[in-house]
């Protein structure tokens, strides 16, 4: 880590602001150009902790850029995480308010609501299944409190920036028909994202490194170095399989999961 103490609590404090007044921030990749990832999650977490100090609760976890074709455009070989707090959690049939995000944008996802909890560092597929409770459908909103593009050159921003921004976390919407992980095939689970009537994306759960519980295997893993597991009752999605789509006011999603049902919602 090369960032001090005062730098990360400050980026923290910017990105609360950023997000209150839906004005981006910055690269911050591009302010400290020497930062490496463990300091991009000092500032996740610093963030976080100023969310856990207004009383907000954490709930689990976010998976990203879990697929092949994602990592190689963030230029990076593993995934990312983010933190879920309950504030964050809306029912399906729900109505946002799309003012207030900033540039709103909807994935689908598979969450993992685990009845027993996971320790890493050796965690594997099959202790996921063995301590999952529920599978369920979920639309996660990503949102970008610091800019996707610097004002300035254009550049795109790097996985530095999406990490240290709680790997974009804005929302999770949560419905259709949870079923326990050994009634379906997980990996062959697939969806379809309708806007408006229309398809804008599909995709098959397998694209989540190869089955999704793998993500929720290797989440478990990587917050071991921390001192962290992820506790029974925690809520984990375990990364997208479809492209992000663009939310705009008046937009309505329905996202149809065949046996898990449908997740839908709606912005205004």
């Amino acid at each position: 880590m090369t960032l001090s103490q005062e730098d990360v609590e400050t980026i923290a404090q910017q990105l609360e602001q950023a997000e209150q007044s839906q004005t981006q921030i910055g690269h911050v990749s591009k302010q400290f150009s020497g930062m490496d990832m463990s300091d991009a999650y000092a500032i996740q977490r610093a963030w976080v902790a100023l969310k856990l100090a207004s009383s907000q609760r954490l709930v689990g976890w976010k998976i990203g850029l879990t697929s092949r074709a994602m990592q190689r455009s963030a230029g990076i070989s593993e995934p990312d995480y983010g933190q879920l707090l309950d504030s964050m959690i809306v029912q399906s049939g729900s109505r946002l308010d799309s003012h207030k995000f900033i540039v709103p944008r909807l994935e689908t996802e598979l969450a993992f609501q685990l009845k027993t909890s996971l320790q890493g560092p050796n965690c594997t597929l099959t202790d996921v299944l063995s301590a999952t409770d529920w599978v369920m459908p979920a639309l996660e909103l990503i949102d970008a409190r610091i800019e996707i593009e610097d004002a300035e050159t254009g550049a795109r921003r790097q996985v530095l920036d999406t990490v240290s921004d709680n790997a974009a976390n804005a929302a999770v919407i949560l419905g259709g028909r949870p079923m326990r992980p050994d009634k379906l095939d997980l990996a062959r689970v697939s969806a379809t994202l309708n806007r408006n009537e229309v398809i804008e994306d599909s995709g098959v759960a397998a694209a989540v490194l190869t089955h999704p519980a793998q993500g929720v295997a290797w989440l478990a893993n990587k917050i071991a170095v921390h001192g962290e597991r992820l506790v029974a009752g925690a809520l984990v999605l375990s990364g997208s399989f479809t492209s992000p789509v663009a939310v705009r006011s008046g937009d309505v999603f329905y996202a149809n999961y065949g046996k898990l049902g449908v997740v839908s919602v709606g912005f205004d």
